[in-house]
């Protein structure tokens, strides 16, 4: 046979089990606990004489309304935040700071009997903190799955996605995007002298000198893979974006990292590629991105360390070293 109280006493919630009078036929640990009133005290007394002067009246005409009526009654969380002198801990009884409360008011059929009312209390707090603790994790996984996780900026999936959707989105508009490319020099060299661990550490600060000038709330930057970032630029036509492009080579060879395996400089340097497209001709995210790797490579083949450029439209030829070194 089920033991009710003690089945009462093991939920973390309050029960209060009123008779068709509105008296106290019993409540679990969890109210005495929060209350600080033993049941012994209450039973067969009227919930309001068990608390007189402390049950609103807006939450005493609620009960009467389950009693009468009969039917479940949910109170608002706004309406009625602490309906019941319920305390989280003792030293708040004294301050009258009482626990926020969810209440729930259900009337409870006994065939051949009056009906009974049982008032549900749960802590509301607790409720708060666990959807809180929830959207947390949700953030946390969420977050996970855009952004690199070496470097803080977003990973080569949410790039694509956005890539795309920007692109369309300029040509609807017919405003500009641009592709910034950008390759580390001499990179396999810096970790076959320094060791990977300098190598990620390198590439953090790249991370954070670009971030800087990318800064924009419609830009984005992401690790592209290994040492390589892309970032796309909306609404900026090939003078912005060659302008921010030279501004990020200057931040990295401002970082002054030590490189003595370079080819290029006594410090480490990038490369960059910039490709614009000006909405008068139709363009894809591939055929973009290949004219930023294209402007890239030309960066690397004609030295390091200088911005390359091209525009939709245009050929190869085009592309040429920026004047804004």
């Amino acid at each position: 046979m089920v033991n009710w109280p003690l089945l009462a006493d093991a939920v973390t919630m309050g029960l209060i089990l009123l008779d068709e009078g509105g008296r106290v036929l019993h409540w679990n640990a969890w109210v005495t606990r929060h209350s600080g009133v033993a049941l012994a005290q209450a039973q067969g007394r009227p919930l309001e004489e068990v608390f007189p002067d402390a049950l609103p009246q807006p939450f005493r005409q609620a009960v009467r309304n389950g009693l009468q009526r009969r039917l479940p009654i949910v109170l608002s969380n706004v309406l009625h935040h602490s309906p019941l002198p319920l305390f989280s801990r003792h030293e708040h009884r004294a301050g009258n700071l009482r626990m926020p409360q969810s209440v729930t008011i259900t009337p409870v059929a006994q065939p051949g009997a009056h009906h009974l009312c049982l008032i549900q209390v749960t802590d509301a707090s607790v409720v708060t903190k666990r959807e809180r603790v929830l959207q947390s994790r949700t953030d946390k996984l969420t977050r996970e799955a855009v952004v690199d996780g070496l470097t803080g900026v977003y990973n080569r999936k949410y790039f694509d996605q956005k890539l795309s959707a920007e692109l369309e989105r300029a040509q609807r508009s017919h405003t500009p995007v641009s592709l910034l490319m950008l390759d580390v020099d001499s990179f396999k060299a810096y970790n076959d002298t320094y060791g990977h661990p300098a190598g990620d550490r390198v590439l953090i600060a790249i991370a954070d000198a670009v971030r800087e000038q990318v800064n924009r709330a419609t830009d984005v930057l992401a690790r592209y893979g290994g040492e390589e970032f892309a970032a796309v630029l909306p609404a900026s036509d090939k003078l912005g974006a060659q302008g921010i492009a030279e501004k990020i080579r200057r931040a990295v060879e401002a970082l002054a990292i030590p490189h003595a395996a370079s080819t290029v400089a006594a410090y480490v340097t990038v490369s960059l590629g910039v490709a614009c497209h000006d909405a008068r001709s139709p363009c894809t995210a591939t055929e973009l991105l290949e004219m930023a790797d294209r402007a890239l490579y030309d960066a690397k083949r004609n030295g390091r360390n200088q911005v390359r450029w091209t525009v939709s439209g245009a050929s190869p030829l085009d592309s040429f070293p920026s004047t804004l070194r």
